[in-house]
């Protein structure tokens, strides 16, 4: 995908029954569905069930099992309650008859409340900041065959590091990352859409900061990854075809699992979304 078009496109589901959606996938460079598809593609399916004054606060999803490119998924939605101020739904994704992602959301009507927040890290503006893209041309071949693989996938959405990791050694560090991130195209102001492109979105850069302190950080090759498990909140109202700071960390890894979380700012230094997910890592065997 070149461009935000084609991502919002993807979201953009088939409706097979009252609360049945059909939609279809993308590769993003993997052999399997990416995570945040499925996930977005879902949360688009619950909002199709929901009065459209009532907004997405919340979403928590389980990846089942992993997703196969070639056939269609099937979105079935579960409306679990309409209550005076939210809203619950349930989706079960559906491929070869079985269930492989689970995701349970809650929307809200717009209310006035308490307000507080943290504040964003300070960091270099985008401006300063090279794309992966960019990257990908600065190294040119001298980048390792698989690092280049991953720095040149065209992606409707674009992505600069904050701090730089060296491709060409497994060197540790702390297991914090700052990433600039924004769609390539401008896009509809509506909050609907704006969601489900930053749920899309928040799939990204998250687990693999968990490796950041193993000498992994740029070379995933041996390597089994899988996201487990992925929550997400939705504080205050933003625009993703705008420059959004994604500021990660990894508090813990044991047991063959990364857990992450994840805190978007935008330039203002609005803390507009928080994200958790914990995802399976371990060496591959043989």
């Amino acid at each position: 995908m070149k461009d935000i078009s084609e991502l919002l496109s993807l979201l953009d589901l088939e409706r097979l029954e009252v609360n049945l959606f059909r939609g279809e996938s993308r590769s993003v460079g993997n052999a399997r569905v990416f995570g945040g598809q499925v996930l977005a593609q879902a949360l688009a399916a619950a909002m199709r069930t929901v009065p459209e004054n009532r907004f997405v606060h919340s979403l928590h999803g389980y990846f089942v099992l992993p997703g196969d490119l070639n056939v269609p998924i099937v979105f079935e939605v579960d409306r679990i309650r309409d209550g005076g101020s939210f809203t619950t739904r349930a989706v079960k994704a559906i491929q070869n008859g079985q269930a492989i992602f689970h995701l349970t959301s809650s929307f809200q009507l717009d209310q006035e409340g308490f307000d507080h927040q943290i504040e964003m890290p300070e960091v270099l503006p985008p401006e300063e900041l090279v794309s992966y893209e960019g990257m990908a041309r600065q190294f040119g071949d001298t980048l390792p065959a698989n690092i280049k693989k991953i720095l040149s996938i065209e992606r409707p959405l674009e992505f600069r590091p904050v701090e730089f990791l060296n491709p060409f050694a497994h060197e540790k560090y702390a297991p914090t990352r700052n990433v600039w991130l924004r769609t390539k195209g401008a896009m509809s102001a509506d909050r609907r859409l704006q969601a489900l492109v930053l749920a899309y979105t928040s799939d990204y850069n998250l687990l693999t900061t968990a490796l950041l302190p193993h000498g992994r950080a740029t070379d995933y090759r041996n390597l089994q990854m899988a996201s487990l498990d992925h929550a997400m909140w939705f504080h205050r109202p933003f625009r993703v075809d705008e420059w959004l700071l994604y500021s990660m960390d990894s508090p813990s890894a044991s047991g063959a699992r990364g857990f992450t979380r994840g805190n978007i700012f935008d330039t203002t230094g609005k803390l507009v979304a928080s994200v958790v997910q914990e995802g399976m890592l371990r060496e591959k065997r043989g």
